[in-house]
Formats: C-alpha cells, structure tokens, sequence
C-alpha cells in the first residue's frame, strides 16, 4: 500500500517559520509543487527546525489545518510521534484550533516538552502504528504520562489534538505531490493549473483513492 502524507497551510498557503518573535514566509504552495520540494519551517519546543507532516491511514486522517498538499516521498521520516508534539509540552494553556495562536506562536511554542516524551518518539512509522494504532490508545497513553509527571490531564476537548500524527524531517525532502485539500477556490485552481485532484479534505481524499 502507498504512504501518503499531509503538509497543511494557513488560509494563505504559504508554511511560515518563526525569527524571532516574527512569523516569516518560507514557502509558497506554488513554490512547492514548483520545485517538488518541501522545505523545514517548524522551530518549537526547543527542538532544531524542522518540517511536520501527517502520515495517513485507516486510523488518522484528520490534518493539523483544514487544507494543504497531499504527497508521496521516497525518504524516510527522522521523527514519528503518535500526536501533536504540544501533549507532551508544560504549556499551560493548550489550544486546540491553530488560528486562535497563529499570532502568539512566539509565546505558544516557547515551552518546554516534559522529561521521559521520548518514550513517544518512533524513528520509523511502523514502529508508530504498531504502538498507537489508533487515536482513543494514544489519547490515554499520553493522559497516564502527563499525570505521571505531574502534570493536569487533559479534557476531552483537546481530544482532536490525538486524532492526526506529526511525522518529523528534519531536511528539506523531494516530493511527488498528489493532492490538494481544502474549501478555498485556490487550490482549486491550483490544481486545475498543475493537472491535481483537489478534494475537501485528506479524508475524503483517502476514502476515495485508499479505502
């Protein structure tokens, strides 16, 4: 069975990286499906950049953001982790929809991840699937270790934070784009320009091609 992954984008498609306390622009989609290539724009938690991506599958089909590229790659991930890395963060505050933080990442992304995360840290994702098939496992997987360490455990509303993986590159890495998603006219056009279906979302797109 192919791999597919997910790289999602703000309403604005472009992946952005922070300088400072600036959000600055990466890259465009366009440059992408240009170039075929997807760079490291992520800087957080104290870890070195790096470009996060959802892999698919039976399990996880939600997205980070609500449209982006579908892809296909032949290099492997350096990082797969069962959820969004924030679980594993002293962040007091964890909010659940980008957009509300899109403005304070600077502020959002200056925690620390609490000691023993690694234990959620896979070097390949087969070795993630095998130990969280599925969100409702990772979810009380996390919750028994934040409480472990002292930390609150987490309300359901956070629970969509579990329901995609974050599959780490830590280098920019040569792409076969498959895809588009998302609701807006351009990745519609996009696609249409750069001969690509475009679907509502990468779960509609995976029940179509996959399922």
């Amino acid at each position: 069975m192919k791999t597919y992954f997910v790289k999602s984008f703000e309403d604005d498609f472009v992946t952005k990286t922070l300088v400072g306390k600036e959000k600055k622009i990466c890259q465009s989609l366009e440059q992408i499906l240009k170039t075929g290539i997807i760079k490291p724009n992520t800087k957080s938690f104290g870890q070195k950049k790096r470009l996060s991506t959802t892999c698919l599958n039976d399990k996880y089909q939600k997205t980070y953001r609500p449209q982006g590229i579908i892809f296909e790659t032949e290099e492997k991930p350096d990082v797969a982790m069962p959820f969004d890395a924030v679980l594993l963060s002293n962040a007091q505050k964890i909010v659940v929809h980008y957009y509300r933080i899109k403005d304070t990442l600077h502020e959002y992304y200056n925690h620390q991840l609490i000691e023993g995360y690694e234990r959620f840290v896979f070097d390949d994702i087969a070795a993630l699937v095998a130990a969280f098939p599925a969100p409702e496992i990772a979810w009380k997987s996390v919750n028994e270790f934040r409480l472990s360490k002292g930390h609150h455990v987490l309300p359901l509303s956070k629970y969509r934070l579990v329901e995609y993986n974050e599959i780490i590159f830590f280098r920019p890495i040569k792409i076969r784009p498959v895809a588009l998603f998302g609701y807006h006219d351009m990745p519609k056009d996009l696609a249409k320009k750069y001969g690509l279906r475009c679907y509502r979302s990468a779960a509609e797109f995976y029940k179509k091609n996959v399922v």
